[in-house]
């Protein structure tokens, strides 16, 4: 039986599912220190011009406390608020119906996904489980889970792919090709939001993750 310890991302690259769909357990880092450049408020998709980075905007702890930045002080992944005074949803769900309108899913899952774009949601951590439960709900993927009540630097019983999280991190991943709806314009881009495998490809998605193989 394979436990695994991950984080929770916005809509995570095809590692991170990869991951969850081969797990027996799942164990969700819910204790850790926010970190910048990682997959916690940002995802890649695929757009008419190539890779598109999608961000989502965060009260850091300078504005919230009035500390200055250098005071070093970490805050928590859970305690993240998103600076919702950026329209940001708007620019997100506009950037994915541009993308992936003429995609062969899109349609089939957008009155499901709308909502994450229409609903203010204060808390970052919980904005990402929303968007896991509206990925795992499509897959029709049923999670054993946990989240963790304590921090856990090195754990001995479960692999650790937290470092999944990291985006600019590299990747012992292979990943086999699926058609993308700009592949003939750019070409094959690997580890694009689970968006991306998910709305080329639909109910064969869970199929794809299960036969990829994630060296870690």
């Amino acid at each position: 039986m394979e436990e695994i310890l991950i984080h929770p991302a916005y809509f995570g690259p095809v590692s991170q599912f990869v991951a969850l769909a081969k797990a027996d357990k799942v164990f969700f880092e819910n204790e850790d220190n926010y970190q910048k450049q990682t997959y916690r408020n940002r995802m890649y998709i695929y757009d008419s011009n190539g890779k598109l980075l999608l961000n989502i905007p965060i009260k850091h702890r300078s504005a919230l406390t009035g500390e200055p930045k250098e005071a070093g002080k970490h805050q928590l992944y859970k305690e993240v608020k998103i600076e919702n005074d950026f329209e940001w949803q708007k620019q997100h769900w506009r950037a994915l119906k541009a993308s992936y309108q003429t995609s062969p899913f899109f349609e089939f899952y957008e009155d499901e996904i709308y909502p994450l774009y229409h609903k203010q949601f204060n808390y970052l951590l919980d904005f990402n489980y929303a968007c896991l439960e509206f990925v795992t709900d499509s897959l029709q993927l049923d999670l054993d889970f946990e989240k963790t009540s304590e921090y856990i630097l090195q754990p001995e019983d479960k692999k650790d792919v937290r470092p999944l999280i990291k985006a600019k991190g590299k990747l012992k991943f292979q990943q086999e090709e699926y058609t993308q709806v700009f592949k003939e314009k750019h070409g094959f881009l690997p580890n694009l939001s689970i968006l991306d495998l998910l709305f080329n490809e639909g109910p064969n998605t869970t199929n794809y993750l299960e036969a990829q193989d994630l060296k870690f």
